[in-house]
């Protein structure tokens, strides 16, 4: 799959993840739409999130916009993150917030294009999606 033009805000999960290049959007033929469209194509434990579903019982699309943020359900997958990717939901998230998620969408889209192909480079191992090279 070829990184699009523009990363819809909407691919933007409401913990801080860019669901572009999650795995389980990069490599399949019937990608998910991503946390806030819908559950077609998406894992079990994406549609089953507790993080989406307290975001949603409290009313926001994003947890950055509670004042709980980062609580410990966003600390206990910020560590997951962390050691797993080398990645930090958080600082996504308060990115998105200060910058606003159409210029954070635009960062993600440099960091995650292939150099090699213009796919998209999952955060979950570091490979294109097109060209299967690794990059980080």
């Amino acid at each position: 799959m070829k990184m699009p033009d523009i990363i819809e805000t909407t691919m933007f999960a409401p913990c801080g993840m860019n669901c572009l290049v999650c795995y389980k959007h990069c490599y399949h033929k019937k990608p998910c739409a991503g946390c806030l469209n819908g559950d077609n194509g998406k894992p079990e434990h994406c549609r089953k999130c507790k993080i989406k579903v307290c975001a949603e019982e409290k009313g926001f699309s994003y947890c950055f916009e509670c004042t709980e943020h980062p609580c410990k359900q966003i600390k206990s997958l910020e560590k997951s993150y962390n050691s797993r990717y080398n990645a930090s939901l958080v600082k996504n998230s308060s990115t998105a917030k200060v910058i606003g998620l159409v210029d954070f969408m635009k960062l993600q889209q440099k960091e995650y294009t292939c150099s090699a192909c213009g796919g998209i480079i999952s955060i979950h191992d570091a490979e294109c999606s097109e060209c299967q090279i690794k990059s980080k």
